[in-house]
C-alpha cells in the first residue's frame, strides 16, 4: 500500500525514479522483509496505472543494486540480510556511509566474468577474445615501431586536447565505413576507447531523468546500465528472427539497436524492418544509437546499416576494432552529426582528452598498408568455418537446444530445453573442461536460466565437436 500512495504523476521526479526510491525506502524501513515476494511486474503495473515496461526496469536495476534478488520462473524477492549488507557496507565497517553518498553501484550490476584461468579450459567457448592464431603479430609489431618513427613521435607526444590522429580518422573514412555503406567527413568521426564509451558518451550527451530509452530485450547489458544511470525511463523492445521491434514501444527520445548482428542472438535485423524503424524514428523524432555489433567481422551480412539509409543525421553510428584487433588495443569510432560529435569530443576531453595518440597512429599505419582488411578476410573465413561446425554440432548434440536464427556471427545463441538450468549446466560443463556462457546477463527475470552462449573467435575449429559432445553429456546427466 506504501507503493500505491508513494507513486503520483504530479510530482516533477519521474515514475521510475519515484518507484525505485519507495521499493529502497520501504526495505530500509523493514517494510518489506527479507526473502518477501514482489508483486509481479505486471499486476504491480496495473494496481499503480503505469507501464509494465517501467516496473520491469525498476526490479531489474534492484538486483543489480543487491535490493532484490531475481529467482527464475518464480520471480523478484526481497534479498537475504547478508546479500544487502555486501551491497550496502555499514558505516563501522566503511568509515563513511558509501551507500548514502554514491549516486550510483556499478559494481553491483549484473556482469558477467570468465574464471581467471579461462584459457587452461580444454574447450573454451568464450566469447570477446581474438585468436591470436589469427593476429599478426609481427606485422602490428612493425607498424608499432613505424610510429616511433621521428615524425609520428612530434605527433603523438604533443598535447592535442581533442584532436585525433588524421591518419586514423581518413582510413575508418575511406576504408571501413565505405564497407558498411557509410559515407563520412572527418568531421563526423570521433575515435573512442571501443563502441563503450561512444554508448557512454552519447548517454551524457542526450540523456535525462524522464527520457525513454528503448533497448532491445534480450540485449547488451551495458547499454541498459549506462542509459539507466542517468535515470532513463529504460523501455524493453522484444526481439524476433527479423531483429528489434519498435512498433509497441509507444513514443522514444532514443532507441539502442544492433541491427547488423543482435547482442546476444546474432540474428540480423531484415531489410524491411529496417526501413520501418526508420521510418517509425523519423515520424516520433527518436534518435537511434546503432551499435554496429560484429558488423566488422560478419560473413553473412548484406552491408548495409542503419546508418547508411540514414538521411537526416538522425542515426549516431558506433563501431570497434576491438573484435578485429584486440580487446585490449580499445579503439572504436562514432559517426554523427558534425554538431553531436563536436560535443562528444569537448566531453570526451573532460573524461581522458583523447584516446592514446600512439595506438591511434599504429592502427593507421596498419590500415593505410592494407593489412587490416587482410585481417578481417582471415577473420571472416576462419569464422564462417567454425560457425559452420558449431551449427551442424549444435543439431547432433543438442538437439532440444533451440538455436536462434542467425547466419553468422562468432557466437551461437541457444535456448535450453524445458526443466534444465543454465547456470547449473555451465557449471557441470565445466567439470568436462568446457566453458561456456550463461545468458543470464542480458535478459530479463523471465529469461533468467534459459539461455546460453558459446563463443566461437577462440576456440580452434577442431575442438568445437568434441567440446559440443561432452556439453550434450553434461545436459543428459542434469535432465
Amino acid at each position: 500500500m506504501s507503493l500505491l500512495t508513494a507513486i503520483t504523476r504530479e510530482s516533477d521526479e519521474p515514475i521510475q525514479a519515484q518507484l525505485r526510491r519507495s521499493i529502497v525506502e520501504a526495505i530500509h524501513g523493514g517494510e518489506m522483509t527479507p526473502g518477501q515476494k514482489m508483486p509481479p511486474s505486471r499486476q504491480l503495473a496495473g494496481r499503480l496505472g503505469i507501464a509494465r515496461n517501467t516496473v520491469t526496469a525498476v526490479y531489474e536495476e534492484l538486483v543489480a543494486r543487491g535490493y532484490l534478488e531475481s529467482v527464475p520462473r518464480q520471480g523478484y524477492f526481497v534479498a537475504e540480510r547478508d546479500l544487502r549488507e555486501a551491497a550496502e557496507p555499514s558505516r563501522a565497517e566503511a568509515g563513511i556511509d558509501w551507500s548514502a553518498r554514491l549516486r550510483l553501484r556499478p559494481s553491483m550490476m549484473r556482469h558477467f566474468q570468465k574464471p581467471a584461468n579461462w584459457q587452461d579450459y580444454a574447450y573454451p567457448f568464450v566469447y570477446g577474445q581474438v585468436d591470436p592464431r589469427l593476429f599478426p603479430i609481427n606485422t602490428w609489431r612493425a607498424c608499432s615501431r613505424d610510429a616511433l618513427g621521428r615524425a609520428a613521435i612530434d605527433w603523438w607526444t604533443a598535447d592535442r586536447a581533442v584532436e585525433d590522429d588524421p591518419l586514423l580518422v581518413e582510413q575508418i573514412r575511406s576504408q571501413i565505413l565505405p564497407q558498411r555503406g557509410i559515407f563520412a567527413r572527418s568531421e563526423e568521426i570521433l575515435i573512442t576507447l571501443g563502441a563503450q564509451e561512444g554508448l557512454y558518451l552519447l548517454a551524457r550527451l542526450l540523456a535525462r531523468p524522464g527520457t525513454r530509452v528503448g533497448c532491445e530485450n534480450p540485449g547488451y547489458p551495458d547499454s541498459r546500465f549506462i542509459f539507466g544511470s542517468e535515470g532513463c525511463e529504460m523501455v524493453d523492445l522484444p526481439v524476433d528472427d527479423e531483429g528489434a521491434r519498435l512498433d509497441q514501444a509507444g513514443k522514444l527520445d532514443l532507441a539502442v539497436l544492433t541491427p547488423a548482428h543482435h547482442c546476444p542472438s546474432m540474428v540480423t535485423m531484415s531489410p524491411a524492418r529496417r526501413v520501418d524503424i526508420l521510418d517509425q524514428a523519423r515520424r516520433d523524432g527518436t534518435i537511434i544509437v546503432e551499435d554496429d555489433y560484429e558488423g566488422e567481422t560478419a560473413f553473412a551480412d548484406d552491408g548495409l546499416t542503419l546508418k547508411s539509409q540514414d538521411r537526416e543525421g538522425r542515426v549516431a553510428y558506433l563501431g570497434t576494432m576491438s573484435k578485429v584487433l584486440a580487446p585490449g588495443v580499445r579503439l572504436g569510432f562514432m559517426v554523427a552529426d558534425a554538431a553531436l560529435v563536436q560535443e562528444a569530443r569537448w566531453l570526451r576531453r573532460m573524461i581522458h582528452r583523447s584516446a592514446p595518440l600512439n595506438n591511434q597512429r599504429t592502427a593507421g599505419i596498419f590500415l593505410a598498408e592494407g593489412h587490416y582488411l587482410t585481417l578481417i578476410r582471415n577473420l571472416r573465413s576462419a569464422l564462417q568455418q567454425r560457425f559452420d561446425i558449431v551449427t551442424e554440432g549444435c543439431a547432433r548434440h543438442l538437439p532440444e537446444f533451440r538455436r536462434a536464427p542467425s547466419t553468422g556471427g562468432s557466437s551461437v545463441w541457444l535456448e535450453l530445453p524445458e526443466g534444465l538450468e543454465a547456470g547449473e549446466l555451465v557449471r557441470r560443463a565445466m567439470e568436462k573442461g568446457v566453458l561456456a556462457e550463461p545468458g543470464d546477463s542480458f535478459t530479463d527475470a523471465e529469461g533468467q536460466g534459459r539461455f546460453l552462449r558459446l563463443g566461437i573467435s577462440y576456440i580452434e575449429a577442431d575442438r568445437i565437436d568434441a567440446g559440443l559432445a561432452l556439453l550434450g553429456q553434461a545436459a543428459q546427466e542434469l535432465g
